[in-house]
């Protein structure tokens, strides 16, 4: 499929035709091509081509002369006309290709001296090939070539002006190279301008999936803080509200549990926002979160009424900064779950490390499965979706479902430092 005019439907489409045209027609219009080449018509390179057509025309008439006819006004504006047709080549490739050849005809059939009075044919051509105008072009160039063999051998000479206009059988084997040089030429010219335009829009896929990635990552770290951080000060604020006239004490634990973590959520949100902000700045104040900060969580948990057991099985190793990270979001993530959706108070975190090459973490509650909140979404929100998209990104699996009575998930996270570089320190 042609990149630089054909369009997805099998139809062509100039790309410089305005907004109506294909996304696969051309350059995107943010394209260097594209910039160069949408402010207006090409003025520039039409009157270049005028300027050598009429200095060489006329240059070539004084060493043909009597053989041709002398250019005389009408032979100067057909000189003139062709580089004025060149000005509206973008817009128009069809037109202008054909309108040039008639001009071209028009010049040898008058028997003005040769010269370079083909040059706004030849860019014409090659403009319209370019944008998908294929078919114009070769026929256009076809009836050229045509047109210049009945002038040479068929027509009388009696009947065209001047005399000698044929140039005999020999010198048309150099016409018809420079026929099949000029169709080459244009060619490789399109096929150098798709090229181009694959290449950009190559650049521009990579960019915009670049940017999607980290959008997404970013996303994710966004819900993870404040799903666990807010579900914590929900449920800490019910229990304030109930023993703030009987128990004050408690209550007090409770609003102190609060503050350490709206405290401790607005901190990573400002980290992951500056990030957002400023993908260059220095690096953030903060570690990023990790294994060896289970014990906070567990506290954390503790607090909301969540009894968190912690076990490890095999010998820790050092973890990638991204795979720790990942590890630390899943129980998080997990144990925000059994807080919100299980009537549960025990859950279970197990770190397996006796595989060398990967980590397998496991969140276990016994259940069971709590009443929905009234404000609760139905259908449930985006923590195993968010879960399994960081599984997954490292290139390790997630598990999550029911387990005798109650809900476990298992994560198994590469521990391999060539994953590392997926997953950015949030």
């Amino acid at each position: 499929m042609s990149v630089g005019g054909t369009s997805p439907t099998g139809g062509t489409h100039d790309p410089g035709s305005g907004p109506g045209r294909d996304a696969g027609s051309g350059p995107a219009w943010g394209s260097p091509w594209a910039r160069a080449h949408r402010g207006g018509p090409p003025v520039a390179s039409a009157l270049l081509v005028c300027v050598l057509q009429l200095v060489g025309s006329a240059g070539a008439a004084r060493h043909q002369a009597p053989h041709r006819v002398p250019l005389d006004p009408l032979g100067y504006l057909l000189l003139v006309l062709g580089p004025a047709l060149l000005l509206l080549r973008r817009r128009h490739p069809g037109p202008v290709v054909v309108g040039t050849a008639a001009v071209t005809l028009g010049y040898l059939a008058a028997g003005y001296p040769y010269g370079p009075f083909f040059a706004a044919f030849a860019v014409a051509y090659c403009a319209a090939v370019r944008r998908g105008r294929r078919r114009a072009a070769v026929l256009s160039l076809l009836a050229v070539y045509a047109g210049h063999l009945l002038l040479a051998f068929a027509v009388p000479r009696r009947w065209l002006r001047g005399a000698g206009q044929g140039l005999g059988f020999w010198p048309e084997f150099g016409v018809t190279a420079l026929a099949l040089l000029l169709a080459a030429v244009a060619e490789l010219l399109r096929f150098r301008h798709e090229q181009a335009a694959a290449r950009y829009a190559a650049r521009q896929a990579a960019r915009r999936r670049r940017v999607d990635e980290e959008r997404l990552r970013m996303a994710r770290e966004l819900h993870d803080i404040l799903a666990h951080s807010i579900s914590l000060i929900h449920l800490q604020a019910g229990v304030a509200l109930e023993l703030i006239d009987d128990r004050p004490e408690q209550a007090r634990q409770a609003l102190v549990t609060i503050k350490a973590a709206s405290k401790e959520a607005l901190g990573e949100v400002r980290q992951v926002l500056g990030t957002l902000r400023d993908p260059d700045a220095a690096a953030p104040r903060t570690p990023t979160p990790g294994l060896d900060r289970l014990p906070e969580l567990a506290e954390q948990a503790r607090h909301a009424g969540l009894a968190v057991t912690v076990r490890t099985v095999g010998e820790p190793r050092a973890l990638p900064t991204g795979v720790g990270l990942a590890a630390f979001r899943i129980v998080q993530e997990a144990l925000t779950n059994v807080i919100r959706h299980s009537a549960a108070r025990r859950a279970e975190v197990l770190l397996d490390w006796q595989d060398p090459t990967a980590l397998a973490v496991t969140v276990t509650d016994p259940g069971p499965a709590a009443a929905p909140d009234a404000g609760d979404p139905a259908g449930g929100g985006n923590g195993l979706a968010g879960m399994r998209e960081r599984t997954q990104g490292l290139g390790g699996t997630l598990a999550a479902g029911p387990q005798a009575g109650g809900f476990q998930v298992r994560a198994e996270l590469p521990i391999a430092g060539a994953f590392d570089h997926r997953e950015g320190d949030g």
